[in-house]
């Protein structure tokens, strides 16, 4: 048999210590009043969004949160449209907790061909990190831009996400958290780079409203 790899290893504990000290801090878990994703703008400057629903069987896998997946399209047709994916749990003490686009990207056939973690700039000029992963489907591209946000705390790490989520809990007995996700084909010949431009020019409008959705 195999050993097992430190990653594994690593995550199996994150989970466990997750586990115990979620349980342990499991009564009267604060719950900040939000706005629903329902009411999350369909227009935003040059874009604009129509939902795509999300069948019973990818709830039911998903979990116990509100989810929003929404296609924004550009006043110039010609652009590729930009996939928005908002998924907010109130609470991940249940054992309902994020689905990393880790995991979920290769499920659905994408091959990550390049990955890496980015700085994405806010409107206020700051930074915040962010994942980028440029994937491949039946020789189609598409670029993916994701973060793990809670408490008015943006990370990229899984990892990190989930030592805050137990510190968080300990600290302000809250374990709501959210992922925000933004996804967009690539034209030929387009580099990484000018994709992310055109996707940030609507996540950069995403950003100043999150917390309206995902409470600090």
């Amino acid at each position: 048999m195999k050993s097992l790899s430190p990653r594994f290893v690593v995550t199996v504990i994150l989970l466990a210590v997750t586990a115990i000290a979620l349980e342990a801090r499991s009564h009267n878990e604060v719950f900040p009043s939000r706005q629903s994703l329902d009411s999350f703008p369909s227009t935003l400057g040059d874009w604009t969004g129509h939902d795509i629903p999300i069948d019973q069987q990818q709830l039911d896998i998903l979990g116990a949160g509100e989810f929003l997946l929404r296609d924004y399209t550009a006043a110039d047709d010609r652009l590729p449209s930009i996939g928005l994916f908002l998924a907010y749990f109130p609470s991940q003490r249940t054992g309902d907790t994020i689905h990393s686009p880790n995991h979920c990207l290769p499920g659905a056939g994408w091959v990550p061909v390049r990955r890496e973690i980015i700085q994405l700039p806010r409107p206020d000029g700051s930074a915040f990190p962010a994942n980028r992963y440029v994937i491949s489907k039946s020789g189609n591209r598409a670029l993916v831009l994701y973060w793990y946000l809670a408490h008015n705390r943006e990370v990229a790490s899984e990892y990190w996400a989930k030592y805050y989520l137990v510190a968080d809990s300990i600290r302000m007995n809250r374990s709501d958290g959210a992922l925000v996700r933004l996804i967009s084909d690539m034209r030929p010949g387009e580099t990484p780079d000018q994709a992310q431009t055109r996707i940030w020019s609507l996540g950069s409008q995403i950003v100043p409203i999150l917390n309206n959705y995902v409470p600090r």
